[in-house]
């Protein structure tokens, strides 16, 4: 950790973290015309979102900066690879990391690692199908398209809200803060596939005002103190490969595990990659 990244990360051990996202909530969601548009058209400028992918390219059109944020892409900009076997990227954005779950453990980046059971709540339980497995850290950035995607067919088996902080999901911050993706508040999501068990972890980060999945709504805000958690089993949703299943009100972080010996990544899908939502970044081996 150098010193850039030091100053970057050590004043948000103080910060109160969900006050401030409570704040940015209520600019996000604003619908005063003036305020809206401004906020949308700086982060245009400063981010180089390409409104062309956009279904709707008139800001005025878009009620809130978070409808703004989570806008729908064009019908057919993101075609999804659905041959059989293939893994689909959930999301636009760069991999932070892709490897495999070494003793449980998930890399972070250098010298820092947590465990599948940390990420998922504390259960070994849990955690344990995916012991050995493969993981991948996908990161969007503002700019990004801020729905997901599913990478495979699945069909919801448990949904977990896991209290937590909410550092900055960026590079500095993932490079300096142990365990970050395990201490900030996050939703778990498994699914049965026919790779076996999946999971896709929604992590929450500074400012990112709430997360929310298709078949429960918003799930975050409000925070909790405590881990909730939903079971399902009689008419269990599924969904199929590359429908959307939750979006980042703001940006974020999502993980996904599978089990041992399921899937393999393909060779170029490693950290620091760019990816874009429905490409083929894997295959099922089983």
């Amino acid at each position: 950790m150098n010193i850039k990244e030091t100053l970057t990360t050590l004043p948000q051990y103080v910060l109160p973290h969900h006050a401030l996202s409570g704040m940015m909530s209520k600019l996000t969601h604003s619908e005063n015309r003036i305020l809206k548009n401004l906020f949308i058209n700086q982060v245009i400028r400063h981010y180089g979102v390409n409104m062309d992918e956009a279904r709707e390219q008139d800001i005025n059109a878009f009620k809130s900066f978070n409808h703004f944020f989570t806008r729908e892409l064009k019908p057919g900009i993101r075609p999804i690879n659905n041959e059989q076997g293939v893994i689909a990227c959930p999301a636009d954005g760069t991999v932070s990391q892709a490897g495999s779950l070494t003793d449980g453990k998930i890399f972070q980046a250098k010298g820092k690692s947590f465990t599948a059971a940390e990420l998922l709540g504390g259960s070994p339980e849990r955690a344990q199908p995916f012991n050995n497995g493969l993981f991948t850290t996908i990161y969007l950035a503002p700019k990004d398209y801020h729905r997901l995607h599913m990478p495979l067919t699945g069909t919801l088996t448990e949904m977990v809200h896991i209290p937590g902080r909410l550092f900055s999901v960026n590079t500095a911050t993932t490079r300096s803060v142990p365990g970050l993706f395990a201490r900030n508040e996050r939703v778990a999501v498994l699914f049965d596939t026919e790779a076996g068990p999946m999971a896709l972890v929604l992590v929450g980060a500074i400012f990112v005002s709430s997360i929310e999945t298709v078949w429960h709504g918003v799930v975050t805000p409000p925070s909790i103190t405590s881990m909730q958690s939903w079971h399902y089993q009689d008419n269990a949703p599924t969904l199929e490969i590359g429908r959307e299943m939750g979006r980042f009100n703001m940006g974020s972080t999502v993980i996904v595990l599978f089990g041992k010996d399921k899937v393999q990544w393909d060779a170029e899908f490693q950290a620091n990659k760019v990816v874009k939502l429905g490409e083929k970044i894997g295959r099922v081996i089983i």
